[in-house]
């Protein structure tokens, strides 16, 4: 178990850590049952006492006969009963989905105080996560579901805090704010709306168990849609416990259904319900297929190749080499904002960047999950990609592409150092190698290339052919150098400067990717708007008529 992993003096210091940042005593600290909402105990779970999640639906918690168990990341114990859903059992899902009208459980011109009731929740919510036993109880949850170390863990839980602090009070009403255009004559004027879908599906990863589904949720939900949401079932206990403490804030039990299943049960269901819109986060390869069977009513943050630039005035090296460690290790480089290769100017060979890379990805220990499983990917697979590499002329490893030892995690997930190799650009360039340089390993894996003064155009061409873009970094504070960059490149979330990093995604703005129709965003009203309403016309004309009016000729 993970509690064994970090040992005592760990707990310990990861107490004090949140304990520090919401300004508490880390002798406050009370059994995870004695939280009014909590069904678990985060450090109790364990194979002789397994965790269950139930779903929910038309506002009833129901667990199934059959269970989907999950193991423990770190030892392989079956520690987690997920009440799973077959094609039997969807149904009342269909149903409950299929009851919500296309105009929504609110909008501008009905049921207003839904609205406000949602600022209260948004609130009530915000407050609770301050609170820092309930910080450290979804810190811990996250990191027995999706090992992580605590620091990320609990940034999840501190971003999730501050978004529902934003939406507090009037901001929810504020995301349906209205316009009215003049019309030609007395009586005339359009308005434009933000109008909801209505029924609507949400389907999220592992990797950000608690920050993606609530921020998501909450957003489907400001703008008066009824949404189901599935959750990966390797981590969904998460969400389980959220939705419960948003019951206890006022989120009405009917609002929202939970679902656990597989892929094929889900499939089934969105084609049965026909939500009018789905947002997908995850694999690129399922997000083409749904936008297939959904035919087009879905929003997609699927992979994302990112990339990191670095352009030829180098400065601060140790700042920028702890970046880079950091985008491209943090969560095991379990994030879809993952640096996933580095393009050096050679003038940054006169620095020690790259050794100063493999010293920071060194320190990163099992022990504190600063490196820990990969849970979509194993390890013979990324051994693999990185031997296909490796027959690449000219390329060589730089460090790591080796498994972790000492551990017990099961062999279903990945556990390897982290690594990078290095691939010359002229051969990344080559039909036969661009495919399998640019294919993305969920995992702590990178690829770093250098390039010359009159190769930049060799570098953005190769930007230019990656299907994904979501998030990249240019990091350098040359004017001229961002401007050619940035001007010539579309990745939706791009950091540009010498502090720039490919990670971070907190709630003050837009993440999400730029350059395809169907891309979503998360986080912002902007991305609420876009993703969680359309625009919706009405004009107004209700006279009166001139009194000389008479029948026109026909025209």
């Amino acid at each position: 178990m993970l509690r064994s992993i970090l040992g005592s003096s760990s707990r310990a210091n990861a107490r004090r850590s949140v304990s520090i940042f919401l300004g508490a005593s880390a002798t406050h600290f009370r059994a995870a049952h004695s939280l009014s909402f909590a069904t678990l105990d985060a450090e109790e779970t364990s194979g002789s006492k397994p965790a269950e999640v139930s779903n929910l639906v038309q506002g009833k918690w129901h667990s199934t006969s059959s269970h989907n168990t999950i193991l423990d990341p770190l030892n392989g114990e079956p520690f987690i009963k997920v009440s799973d859903v077959d094609e039997t059992g969807i149904k009342p899902f269909v149903e409950s989905l299929s009851k919500c009208p296309k105009y929504g459980l609110h909008n501008p011109l009905r049921s207003q105080e839904r609205y406000l009731l949602f600022g209260d929740i948004s609130a009530k919510a915000a407050s609770r996560l301050a609170d820092p036993e309930v910080a450290h109880f979804f810190t811990r949850l996250i990191q027995r579901v999706s090992p992580k170390s605590y620091k990320q863990a609990l940034a999840e839980v501190q971003v999730t805090q501050k978004f529902l602090e934003n939406f507090s009070g009037d901001q929810v009403r504020f995301l349906a704010r209205s316009f009215a255009v003049p019309g030609n004559h007395l009586g005339q004027q359009s308005n434009g709306f933000r109008w909801p879908y209505g029924p609507v599906a949400i389907i999220t990863p592992f990797n950000f168990p608690l920050e993606i589904p609530v921020l998501q949720l909450m957003g489907a939900l400001y703008m008066g849609n009824k949404p189901i949401l599935k959750v990966d079932s390797k981590v969904s206990v998460v969400m389980e416990q959220m939705l419960r403490l948003l019951h206890e804030c006022g989120l009405v039990m009917e609002d929202v259904d939970f679902i656990n299943t597989d892929g094929f049960v889900m499939n089934k269901v969105l084609l049965e319900a026909n939500p009018r819109m789905t947002l997908f986060t995850g694999s690129s390869t399922v997000a083409e297929r749904l936008a297939v069977d959904l035919r087009g009513r879905i929003k997609l943050e699927d992979a994302g190749f990112d990339w990191k630039i670095l352009g030829p005035d180098v400065q601060e090296v140790d700042y920028v080499a702890w970046v880079c460690d950091q985008d491209a290790y943090a969560c095991s480089g379990q994030k879809c904002s993952a640096q996933s290769i580095l393009f050096m100017h050679e003038n940054w060979n006169s620095s020690d960047l790259v050794s100063k890379l493999e010293s920071l990805a060194s320190r990163r220990k099992l022990e504190d999950l600063t490196i820990g499983p990969v849970l979509t990917v194993t390890t013979e697979r990324m051994l693999a990609h990185m031997k296909r590499l490796l027959e690449i002329p000219g390329s060589k490893l730089l460090f790591g592409g080796q498994p972790l030892e000492n551990h017990t995690i099961p062999e279903i997930y990945g556990a390897i150092k982290p690594t990078a190799v290095f691939v010359p650009l002229s051969e990344m360039l080559k039909k036969d190698h661009f495919e399998i340089v640019t294919t993305e390993i969920f995992g702590p894996f990178q690829i770093i290339t250098e390039y010359k003064n009159d190769e930049l155009q060799m570098v953005l061409d190769t930007c230019e052919r990656m299907h994904a873009h979501l998030t990249a970094a240019v990091v350098s504070n040359d004017p001229l150098f961002l401007q050619e960059v940035l001007g010539k490149s579309v990745n939706g979330t791009t950091y540009a400067g010498i502090r720039a990093r490919t990670t971070g995604a907190p709630q003050n703005h837009w993440f999400g990717p730029a350059g395809d129709p169907l891309g979503a965003g998360i986080g912002t009203p902007e991305a609420i708007k876009l993703v969680w309403s359309c625009h919706r016309e009405i004009i107004y004309d209700i006279g009166p008529l001139p009194s000389e009016w008479e029948v026109p000729p026909s025209t």
